[in-house]
């Protein structure tokens, strides 16, 4: 079985549920523990009945460490303080072998089992931000990114994850401070710290718009595959993380607006494979909820540009890389 958890609240929701269905679509033997973060969220998630999945309310869920800093952190704060809580309840409340933590705003194009496998004998996978050198925040933003963890319930997998949690409780605020930045500075030195420690190997894994510019991408037999442009080096994609994308409602139908593009022609390929996936979600919700419409941006002022990039035909991206590297890179490009 392959243990999942995540947290989200209403404005999330639809974001979650799209998450869910991903896994449900690519793995054929999955659980997904989710920790909904309102009343709405929770009673919502209750009455969508998700086969693979088990609802964790806030009555569940907080103790009185967590409570006692709740009201001194913003909500987004307040969630990365749960973050190691969250992953750390799965293991103890339902005796799980491992539990891997998912952000919310993630969808997978393929089962995440290959990348839990890399695990071998170690207890703790983390994802590298595989920040573009000309463009590396790590300093601000952490060497690695909290999208995928994996955690074992062993001693090592714990005794990282119980020191992880105490420190968030003290410290965990939006901005950079003696070394630390939310939840996630606080990884930089684990390689180091601890033993059993692996960074996630698989390209396919952790893929994002900040790193982006570092691959070629393309369909085959409906599969997405990506060419490392430094290295040569390709590989499936497993997941996409829609950091920072912006929900609009037009004409009736969900569509995104993504964060800082580097390629257009490519990242159409995951937006708007993920606008079909949020569409269906949001049409499921609403089906319980008619006036359901938190998480979506009301103020339609990019209207304009979405339309545009929806016009741009996928093609545009074989003659862009046609004139600049020739026939030799465009075949490389597809494969």
């Amino acid at each position: 079985m392959l243990n999942l958890c995540t947290l989200f609240d209403s404005n999330y929701l639809i974001r979650g549920l799209t998450l869910y269905n991903s896994l449900a679509r690519h793995c054929a033997e999955f659980h997904l523990y989710i920790f909904a973060f309102d009343e709405k969220c929770y009673d919502l998630l209750k009455n969508l009945r998700l086969k693979y999945a088990t609802v964790i309310s806030l009555k569940e869920f907080e103790d009185e460490k967590l409570l006692s800093v709740k009201s001194i952190r913003t909500k987004a704060e307040y969630c990365w303080t749960c973050t190691p809580s969250t992953i750390l309840y799965c293991l103890k409340k339902y005796q799980l072998e491992s539990c891997a933590y998912l952000d919310a705003d993630l969808l997978f194009f393929n089962s995440p089992q290959v990348l839990i496998n890399e695990l071998k004998d170690d207890s703790i996978i983390l994802t590298l931000h595989r920040f573009p050198k000309n463009h590396d925040t790590s300093e601000i933003n952490g060497k690695y990114c909290v999208q995928f963890m994996a955690f074992k319930n062993n001693s090592q997998g714990l005794i990282t994850l119980n020191w992880w949690r105490e420190e968030c409780i003290k410290w965990c605020y939006n901005r950079l401070e003696d070394g630390k930045r939310g939840d996630q500075k606080y990884l930089d030195d684990w390689t180091e710290r601890y033993q059993g420690v692996h960074v996630l190997k698989n390209l396919g894994g952790g893929v994002a718009p900040w790193n982006v510019v570092n691959y070629d991408f393309w369909k085959k037999n409906g599969e997405i595959l990506g060419r490392e442009i430094s290295t040569g080096q390709k590989f499936k994609l497993i997941f996409f993380h829609y950091h920072n994308s912006t929900i609009y409602k037009i004409l009736g139908r969900l569509k995104t607006k993504y964060f800082q593009p580097v390629n257009k022609p490519t990242e159409l390929i995951f937006y708007r494979e993920y606008d079909k996936y949020l569409n269906q979600a949001y049409k499921k919700i609403k089906s319980l909820d008619k006036k359901f419409n938190s998480g979506i941006n009301k103020k339609i002022t990019n209207y304009i540009i979405l339309a545009v990039n929806d016009a741009i035909p996928l093609f545009v991206k074989n003659i862009y890389r046609y004139i600049k590297y020739g026939n030799k890179q465009l075949k490389n490009n597809n494969g």
